[in-house]
């Protein structure tokens, strides 16, 4: 439980939370923020994250990220900026493991196959579903459906969201229309999400075989890092350099996230997380030049690695695979399953549509794979 002689003013704290839409009685033994990690680690929805890829699908290595292993690095790096920073690690955690809960199978790729498919039906966001999957889908407990987290864990999942579906969601949906600000704790995840995934996908890249050391050369971050492992280890191997190398990234955007923080933190001397949320502008952030310095990584791993034509490949395959089964499940709802399939009876094709999307965003890669080999893969026969 956070201590809050710990917690600074600007902090969430346990005491001060919005609450929860059903109420519940103040569980015993942890505080409210830690009872909403439990509650996501415990879920479907987190498990399947074991099998639901960031660049590579799952079947192809043992070794690359999934979004199970992103997530738990996420809550490392967000824990370790909250305590420095005096913020709420456990309201922090809960965030970072629960903000990809809503993500399709095959990453991005699977994420822009079903907003494309659901453009006629409100579309699709990640970051919406994750809400919606706290919030309606999953299935615990009998009082209520979904998880019943605290409001400033739903505002820290909440990352992204349109005007028009921040009218849908309730209190978690007005910052988007009154230009506020969340928590310290959500500024804090957002920026640690893009740490843990820039740096990682350096990794994964590398491993794989689809960027090199002398490509990310080009590349301030990496270059500065790189050249002091080599000089400072001359005899190590390639893989353990690497290694060195990111952790090292992190090191630096870590420090840099911290210290920038704090400076802002003490201009302008927020109170509350009232004061907080009426900011003009985020107070966790990087200095304006580590800010540059990321945006060229991110444009490097655009170009050179989402783009390289074996990440291409995968990714036309996603689509195709999601794209043909929304279309067939729409068109012959009878090819769900059970349990979704009785949702959609004698519904407008809107909310059919949705429930469909529900379901394809839960799969995780291998399974979405399978489905797709039952219904347009003939079985092999047998000799």
């Amino acid at each position: 439980m956070a201590d809050p002689c710990n917690l600074a003013p600007y902090a969430a704290h346990d005491s001060t939370t919005r609450g929860r839409v059903h109420s519940e009685k103040q569980p015993r033994y942890r505080s409210a923020f830690q009872r909403d990690r439990d509650r996501i680690v415990h879920s479907t929805a987190f498990r399947r994250l074991e099998y639901k890829t960031q660049v590579f699908v799952n079947h192809e290595g043992d070794l690359y990220r999934t979004r199970l292993t992103h997530s738990i690095e996420v809550a490392q790096i967000s824990r370790s900026i909250a305590r420095t920073l005096h913020l709420n690690e456990d309201l922090t955690e809960a965030i970072a493991l629960a903000h990809d809960l809503g993500h399709t199978p095959f990453g991005h790729a699977g994420q822009d196959a079903l907003n494309r498919c659901m453009k006629p039906y409100g579309g699709f966001e990640h970051n919406l579903q994750s809400l919606r999957v706290v919030d309606h889908l999953e299935e615990k407990y009998a009082q209520f459906s979904g998880l019943n987290l605290t409001f400033e864990s739903r505002e820290g999942i909440l990352k992204h969201c349109s005007h028009t579906n921040a009218r849908l969601v309730g209190d978690v949906g007005e910052r988007f229309l009154n230009q506020t600000q969340p928590s310290l704790e959500a500024q804090l995840v957002n920026l640690a999400d893009q740490i843990a995934y820039n740096n990682h996908d350096v990794d994964d890249g590398l491993r794989a075989g689809l960027i090199t050391t002398d490509q990310l050369s080009e590349i301030h971050l990496f270059r500065e890092q790189y050249e002091t492992v080599v000089e400072l280890y001359p005899q190590l191997n390639q893989r353990r350099i690497i290694h060195e190398v990111v952790r090292r990234m992190i090191n630096r955007l870590v420090i840099d996230l911290v210290e920038s923080s704090q400076n802002l933190l003490a201009t302008s001397k927020p109170e509350s997380i009232d004061e907080v949320r009426q900011q003009a502008h985020p107070l966790i952030c990087f200095s304006e030049e580590q800010e540059i310095l990321n945006r060229k990584l991110k444009q490097f791993l655009r170009e050179k690695l989402y783009r390289h034509y074996r990440v291409m490949r995968m990714t036309i395959k996603a689509e195709r695979i999601l794209t043909e089964l929304f279309e067939t499940f729409l068109s012959e709802p009878r090819l769900l399953p059970d349990e979704p399939y009785s949702l959609t009876i004698e519904q407008p094709i809107a909310e059919r549509a949705r429930v469909i999307s529900d379901y394809i965003a839960g799969m995780t890669d291998r399974y979405a794979l399978s489905e797709h080999q039952k219904i347009f893969s003939p079985p092999t026969p047998t000799v």
